[in-house]
């Protein structure tokens, strides 16, 4: 932590509480800034320059190709169903699709565009809006991050060169350039981080300003992905740190502690939660219509929807014998009770017909519910079903029963398999299935929507279960359906009866059901988190591991396969990543160096322009100033975004590592600053001239993987990539 936040507090008290002689500032930061002097004197045209270069390069082609790309299936499509108010279900927090849908109404786009697969033409749909959204909040990362290392290291060289880097990395410009929620994701942590090495002078309104914009930008972080987590994380790290120093500082009272305290409490934590709760809050309010999402949720959840077969439904309120009914499981996304004509594949079982469970609404979720010893119930007065009876649920499309025997389950080999068995509903006594009330007593009756039943396999004493598992293909990637031997309580193996058919009961009006705003909230995060990790590679799906990532090992198409198509492909620009590469090793012993050169008192070099000292301070004192506290403070924000997703178990892509190599280049622009400073670098004065001029021609020699690129592939005669396929993991 000491090596991440810097040797002294920078948010100091005020000046008010500052003894005679102390050598702060009445800022509260330190007096001497530890290299190239008060930044703020430095020229504002280069800050001008990289606005323009980072606008031009984002803004570039950004209608090209007309074609959807990638995961803009995704969340163009979430974009047009929060035009369309339709409720949807995603793994992410709904900020990011909810500005993409914001930025699409603005502009023009009506939402009517389906969004179906990746190469779909646009034609005359209004596209533009969106895709600019995203780069123009693309286009403020350099700038963020010139600003930012600016701040930490008081070196417009610095600076310079961690812009450069970000501007001119292909990578960086293709993953801003699309409708995807990864622009958007990068804008929030990149403000959060700025506005959190702004803030000082403290409780001054400057101060104030920053503080909350620090917290508002975290709420943007986490609403638009869970992994703003990371950046939440790096400040609260950061802020614990402040306070530590605040409270070893004895020019202040307990009182001045106990308000530093308070306001980032109020700024950093109870803000930021406010505003989060907003954008769910709003999210729910717009998405009222029912649609593709219902069925990941609650039955109380999906009442709430207009159009949903729940919304203001009357239904007989007690199961009967005769009735045609869905049955959902009450694990979060554990899905429908569903069959289908498609039977097991050889060596799963006994080649007999798939049950499963199922996300969505379907014919085929529909269930008869039969007496054990009657093939037809469905003549006379209905009697009720009640706890401890003995039913069949025979499947209505193709007559037969659910039906459980002792084969191994498909994925979970310590419970047995459930399938679909008999003709017309004439099967065997593995179709006998008791229900079960969860905490009723024999002979109550079964509500609808509001028990908690389980069916218990009258033959072999298991229990009807949802694993949560996904299917291979040949189940149609449908949620695995067993009879589990442990019979202790757990929503995996209870269910509600949900849509329920029966002309000879009376109805009742289900308008009790809808759940209130904390309920439905904490539904909500259940279902995503459960969602997130449930997301696992599909066959022949570019995925790739973490190691990959900072070597530049993979890339991910983004457009086009063949020599007729418009082709684009993410990769970052080689001697941007290979440089980072090489500066995360660097860094370490560029610490020790300084740390050792300052114990000893050696000096590192004499003062060059652009990392001047002031006041021809030591510059041994000044480089560890900068490498161990700010450099440390960027090294923990790469650490954060990348070390975590080595433990994850979801599928991962090479845009996950975006986040981390934002700090990576702002790590290697303030190391390389100081290094041809020093004696022993052996670098030649215009090193980081060259340093900056390769990442431009090495940007204009890999440029059409960013602006796309249609004719001969690149092991071909006359690509425009011909020779620079240096890695055979490189597709494009």
């Amino acid at each position: 932590l000491k090596l991440a936040t810097g040797e002294r507090h920078r948010y100091g008290p005020p000046a008010a509480h500052l003894p005679e002689g102390d050598p702060r500032s009445v800022d509260g930061a330190s007096a001497r800034p530890p290299a190239g002097g008060d930044a703020s004197k430095g020229p504002s045209g280069l800050l001008m320059l990289v606005v323009v270069l980072s606008f031009s390069t984002r803004l570039y082609k950004i209608t090209e190709p007309p074609h959807v790309c990638w995961d803009e299936t995704h969340f163009g499509k979430m974009g047009s169903y929060y035009i369309n108010r339709t409720f949807f279900f995603d793994v992410h927090p709904p900020l990011g699709k909810m500005l993409i849908g914001l930025a699409g109404y603005v502009t023009g786009y009506d939402g009517t565009f389906p969004f179906m697969k990746p190469g779909d033409k646009y034609e005359h749909h209004d596209y533009w809006g969106m895709r600019g959204f995203c780069a123009v909040l693309g286009s403020f990362l350099p700038i963020f991050a010139y600003l930012i290392v600016r701040e930490l290291s008081q070196s417009h060289t610095a600076a310079l060169i961690t812009a450069t880097l970000l501007i001119f990395d292909t990578g960086c410009i293709t993953i801003s350039q699309y409708i995807l929620l990864d622009p958007i994701l990068l804008f929030f942590i990149m403000a959060a981080v700025l506005s959190m090495v702004k803030f000082d002078q403290p409780f001054s309104w400057y101060w104030w300003l920053w503080l909350l914009l620090t917290g508002a930008s975290l709420a943007g972080a986490l609403g638009v992905k869970f992994v703003g987590l990371f950046v939440i994380l790096l400040v609260g790290l950061h802020t614990v740190w402040d306070l530590w120093e605040l409270l070893g500082d004895l020019s202040l009272s307990l009182v001045d502690i106990a308000k530093h305290f308070l306001a980032r409490v109020a700024g950093l934590i109870l803000l930021p939660l406010f505003l989060y709760v907003t954008t769910f809050a709003i999210h729910f309010a717009v998405l009222n219509k029912s649609g593709p999402g219902d069925g990941f949720f609650s039955s109380a959840f999906q009442s709430r929807l207009v159009g949903n077969n729940l919304y203001n439904a009357s239904m007989p309120e007690y199961l009967a014998y005769g009735s045609t009914i869905t049955v959902k499981n009450l694990r979060i996304a554990g899905g429908y009770l569903h069959s289908h004509w498609h039977l097991y594949p050889e060596g799963v079982g006994a080649r007999q017909q798939q049950v499963t469970a199922y996300l969505h609404k379907d014919y085929n979720n529909l269930w008869l519910v039969q007496r054990k010893d009657d093939n037809d119930s469905r003549s006379g007065t209905p009697d009720l079903v009640r706890h401890g009876d003995v039913i069949r649920l025979e499947h209505k499309e193709t007559t037969r029963n659910l039906h459980g025997h002792l084969h191994a389950a498909p994925l979970t080999k310590k419970h047995f398999q459930v399938t679909g068995y008999g003709v017309n509903g004439t099967g065997d006594t593995n179709d006998l299935w008791q229900v079960e009330v969860c905490g009723g007593q024999k002979g109550d009756p079964v509500k609808v929507l509001r028990s908690k039943v389980r069916f218990l396999h009258r033959a072999t004493g298991c229990v009807l279960y949802s694993s949560g598992k996904t299917l291979p293909k040949w189940g149609w990637e449908q949620v695995e359906v067993t009879c589990s031997p442990y019979l202790k309580e757990t929503p995996s193996s209870q269910w509600n009866i949900e849509d329920h058919i029966n002309p000879k009961l009376p109805n009742i009006s289900l308008s009790v059901l809808k759940p209130h705003f904390l309920e439905i909230l904490l539904e909500s995060h259940i279902v995503m988190i459960r969602g997130n990790s449930g997301l696992k590679p599909k066959d022949n799906e570019m995925n790739s591991k973490p190691w990959h990532w900072p070597i530049n090992y993979q890339g991910l198409r983004f457009s086009g396969v063949n020599d007729t198509e418009y082709r684009v492909y993410l990769l970052g620009n080689p001697v941007v990543w290979w440089v980072n590469l090489a500066g995360l090793g660097l860094y370490p012993i560029m610490v020790a160096v300084a740390s050792v050169a300052l114990q000893r008192g050696f000096s590192l070099g004499q003062k060059r322009r652009g990392m001047d000292v002031e006041g021809g301070a030591d510059p041994s004192a000044a480089h560890a100033a900068v490498l161990q506290g700010k450099g440390g403070l960027l090294l923990l924000g790469w650490l954060l975004h990348y070390a975590p997703f080595y433990s994850m178990g979801r599928v991962l892509y090479y845009h996950h590592y975006f986040p981390a190599m934002l700090f990576s280049s702002m790590l290697t622009g303030t190391a390389s600053s100081l290094l041809p400073s020093w004696p022993a670098s052996r670098l030649p004065p215009n090193s980081l001239s060259n340093l900056k001029g390769a990442s431009s021609r090495f940007f204009y020699l890999f440029h059409p993987l960013s602006y796309g690129m249609t004719g001969p592939l690149a092991h071909e005669p006359g690509s425009a990539m011909a020779g620079l396929k240096w890695m055979d993991s490189w597709e494009f």
